[in-house]
């Protein structure tokens, strides 16, 4: 049984998917978009969410443990000083997955994992429904529809 193993094995080894990652994320920060797979991009969302959190505590401890997953150190300092503030008033929700055709060599399914822009969420407006009236009452009437007359 698989209780407490989260994540994905996506047929590889755990060191192959541990580098393939770094790599992903690194490129995602430096480039603002990547284009993978579907399954990739549902685990690379993971890794590059709990980094962007990392980067908005802008602590030494925080920069320690995002550098031990972020390849290059100017997207290191990139994160820190330019992505991560921008998303100050976000709470969670840093990436945005987007499909795309599928891939042509073995028809899988393509996805574009690309970073929210920054600032606030935007809060989507309802529409307001016309208040009800209240003086047109339903006529009531002492019929009885479908009841047997005598």
């Amino acid at each position: 049984m698989r209780h407490q193993k989260s994540g994905r094995k996506l047929g590889m080894t755990s060191s192959h998917r541990k580098a393939m990652f770094r790599n992903m994320v690194t490129s995602l920060f430096e480039h603002g978009k990547v284009t993978t797979t579907d399954t990739r991009a549902k685990e690379l969302r993971r890794l590059a969410d709990r980094l962007v959190t990392l980067g908005k505590q802008d602590t030494l401890h925080a920069k320690r443990l995002a550098a031990r997953t972020i390849r290059t150190r100017e997207v290191l300092v990139k994160l820190f000083d330019e992505i991560a503030p921008g998303f100050g008033e976000r709470h969670g929700g840093y990436t945005r997955i987007v499909k795309v055709n599928r891939r042509l060599g073995d028809n899988a399914p393509m996805s574009i994992i690309e970073l929210m822009p920054p600032g606030p969420p935007a809060t989507k407006s309802r529409p307001t429904l016309a208040p009800l009236k209240t003086g047109a009452a339903v006529p009531v009437t002492k019929e009885k529809f479908g009841a047997d007359e005598q």
